[in-house]
């Protein structure tokens, strides 16, 4: 019965968050069109300069994939802090439904709209010049590594969001999910960084997630990055949702 009760709460919860995507449709544009445009500049203007190996396009389009998902992931911080603040928490205590649900309503719907906007950006990377070669098993595979980073770092953006005072510090907390992917293997090889710069990004989470997509997608060697992908964004998935769990309970205690 409680199975059937926080499933029903669930469903509702996340079918109200769905409804909300059309209403902000020029944050889900903004979310695609940042990451088109950046890819486009790096393809188009610096990619002749940098030299990867293989079509500077195939190179850099995993880690637009990554940077897409990081700017979807503000979206979520605010939309977590928007319901914080407005009132709807207080409304939904005065009802019998499962708190948890509130908080997973989020993150389903930060799925949805990330794989939209990944979906829009991956047709315009084809119409750039992409060109994976992976099977089936292996974009499966991709998929999976892909929605396990996204679940992660939306459930990161829920604790952001339950923290932050404004919608606007929300917004600003995400920061680091946009710029993690500069300093790592997504736009250059981490061998022409500086010695420091190279440390970090060889020893970041980011960077064993492009390399797993990168060698899924285009047959490039993943050695143990698939392992350690799963290993950051596995831990930082546990440590999020009970965290989430913690913050969402303190706030709505009184």
């Amino acid at each position: 019965m409680r199975l059937s009760w926080a499933l029903t709460d669930s469903v509702t919860l996340i079918g109200r968050n769905l409804r909300h995507l059309p209403r902000n449709i020029d944050s889900l544009l903004m979310a695609v069109i940042l990451p088109v445009m950046l890819m486009l500049l790096f393809v188009y203007v610096f990619g002749g300069a940098i030299n990867t190996g293989t079509e500077y396009v195939n190179y850099v389009v995993p880690g637009i994939i990554l940077l897409c998902a990081g700017f979807g992931a503000s979206m979520t911080a605010v939309s977590v802090a928007n319901d914080m603040l407005n009132g709807i928490i207080d409304r939904f205590r005065s009802m019998p439904i499962l708190s948890s649900a509130v908080l997973t309503g989020h993150v389903v719907a930060s799925l949805v709209r990330n794989a939209l906007s990944t979906a829009l950006v991956i047709g315009v990377a084809f119409l750039a010049g992409f060109r994976p070669t992976a099977t089936w098993l292996e974009w499966l595979a991709a998929v999976a590594v892909l929605a396990l980073f996204v679940s992660a770092i939306s459930w990161v953006s829920v604790c952001l969001g339950l923290i932050a005072k404004s919608q606007d510090a929300a917004s600003g907390f995400t920061f680091a999910f946009a710029f993690l992917p500069y300093v790592s293997s997504a736009f250059v090889p981490t061998d022409t960084m500086p010695v420091v710069l190279h440390a970090f990004a060889e020893n970041q989470p980011i960077t064993p997630v492009i390399e797993t997509l990168r060698g899924l997608l285009l047959g490039t060697p993943i050695g143990n990055s698939a392992w350690l992908a799963i290993a950051w964004f596995g831990g930082i998935l546990v440590a999020s949702y009970v965290l989430a769990a913690y913050l969402f309970k303190r706030r709505t205690t009184r």
